[in-house]
Formats: structure tokens, C-alpha cells, sequence
């Protein structure tokens, strides 16, 4: 696929992200909708979803894919690395990163925007592809316009199931 393909599948991929959160801003919801729209927007895909930081560690959210590694602590595989530094990594090859936990044996490149809204770490974007060299600048603008939107779009302020502790 050529730049202004990619270019173009990726502003697609921003309206239909624009249009799914219209008037939807219950967190769940939108986490797992995100999930499963890049899931059938990226070819490659293996693992498409999130990660939550709960003050403590990172925790398996809304994916797609198979069954994943649930706690990750900070500093830790690219998504707790990425998440400590608050910076977008890109992984050509996970099997040349000394810090990659393998989840998933198909994974052979990988990306990760941490999700941040006021200075406040929210979780991460995780997207591992089943190519090495998969991902590249091009998808690092575009998926974090994506977090960019989801983070907009989306009431942060929710407690689950109505539990109280």
C-alpha cells in the first residue's frame, strides 16, 4: 500500500471514529467500538485495544484479539514503557526489543499511544501487527489523532456496575 493509500484509509478511519462516538460517551462503550473498528481497519492486526492504568499497574481493557497478558506494570514491555515515558513507541520488530513481553507469538511489530487527558495518565493504545516493520511515523500521527478524539469524546469520570468499596 502506498503513503496516500494509507493516508486515505486512516482519514477514513478518523471520520467513522468521529461518527461512532457521536453521542456516545460512556467509556466502555467507546473503548470497545475503537477496539473493534481498528481491528477491521488495520489488515494486520493481531491484538487491537486498550490498556488502563488503574494508579498501580496497567490492566487488560476492551480488545481484539486473543486471549492477552492482563497486568502490566509501569516500565515494563513496550505498553508499560510507553505509558512511564507518556510517548508513542514504535516497535519495527518485537523480537530485536530487549523490554517486549510476548503475549501473542504472532506479533511482529507493534505501536503504543498512551493515553493521556490532563497531565493524568489514562491508559494505552496497544496495536500489535502480525508484519515486521508494520508500522511506521505515518501510523504514529494518525493513531494518535485517533487517542486524541477518543479522549474528547469520552466521559473519563465513571465507576463500573454501579460497585461501591
Amino acid at each position: 500500500m502506498n503513503i496516500q493509500e494509507k493516508e486515505s484509509r486512516y482519514q477514513l478511519l478518523l471520520a467513522q471514529l468521529e461518527a461512532l462516538l457521536d453521542g456516545e460517551s460512556n467509556a466502555l462503550a467507546n473503548l470497545s467500538n475503537a477496539s473493534a473498528l481498528l481491528n477491521q481497519a488495520l489488515p494486520h492486526s493481531v491484538f487491537a485495544g486498550f490498556y488502563l492504568y488503574d494508579q498501580k499497574e496497567l490492566i487488560l481493557g476492551p480488545f481484539q484479539g486473543q486471549v492477552s497478558c492482563v497486568h502490566i506494570a509501569l516500565g515494563k514491555g513496550v505498553c508499560g514503557e510507553a505509558a512511564e515515558k507518556r510517548e508513542t513507541l514504535v516497535i519495527e520488530d518485537v523480537t530485536q526489543h530487549a523490554n517486549y513481553i510476548s503475549c501473542d507469538s504472532r506479533a511482529m511489530s507493534e505501536i503504543v499511544v498512551p493515553m493521556v487527558l490532563k497531565d493524568q495518565l489514562l491508559g494505552v493504545l496497544d496495536l500489535d501487527s502480525d508484519q515486521v516493520g508494520d508500522y511506521d511515523d505515518l501510523d504514529r500521527l494518525y493513531l494518535e489523532r485517533f487517542v486524541a478524539i477518543l479522549l474528547e469524546k469520552t466521559n473519563w469520570n465513571f465507576r463500573m456496575f454501579g460497585v461501591v468499596d
